[in-house]
């Protein structure tokens, strides 16, 4: 398993924190986690079944989606991988700025979905073992 810091960025997950105001069971926070895993799991069935119908322009919708729950959380893996998803389904590199053919775009997603899967599954087991879930 990583590093905490690697999976979670202590900076921003601190600020969620802070919002339980002093709830020792941290309701707020922990209830905005369960809803996180509620939204990556849908997104990551709707990943698949567009990945399979090279569906490139949805794909970079649902990594623009995910992209932000995972940043407001501080997964910070998560966050990026979606970045690159988001900009290989609008076909241009993972850097958002030089164009790639829609055969490495949809091979670029394929891989990055998978390490996506294992980062946030990673980062899920943090947060799960954070909040006793």
């Amino acid at each position: 398993m990583s590093n905490d810091n690697d999976i979670v960025d202590h900076t921003i997950f601190d600020q969620l924190l802070e919002m339980d105001e002093g709830d020792e069971d941290q309701e707020f926070s922990k209830g905005i986690v369960i809803n996180y895993f509620e939204q990556a799991e849908q997104t990551f069935v709707d990943m698949d079944e567009s990945l399979k119908a090279k569906d490139l322009s949805n794909l970079s919708k649902l990594g623009h989606f995910l992209k932000g729950s995972s940043a407001a959380l501080g997964l910070t893996k998560v966050k990026t991988h979606c970045e690159h998803i988001q900009y290989f389904g609008n076909l241009k590199d993972e850097t958002g700025s030089n164009p790639v053919s829609e055969e490495v775009a949809l091979a670029r997603i394929t891989a990055l979905l998978a390490a996506t899967k294992k980062d946030y599954e990673e980062a899920a087991a943090y947060l799960r073992n954070y909040y006793n879930m």
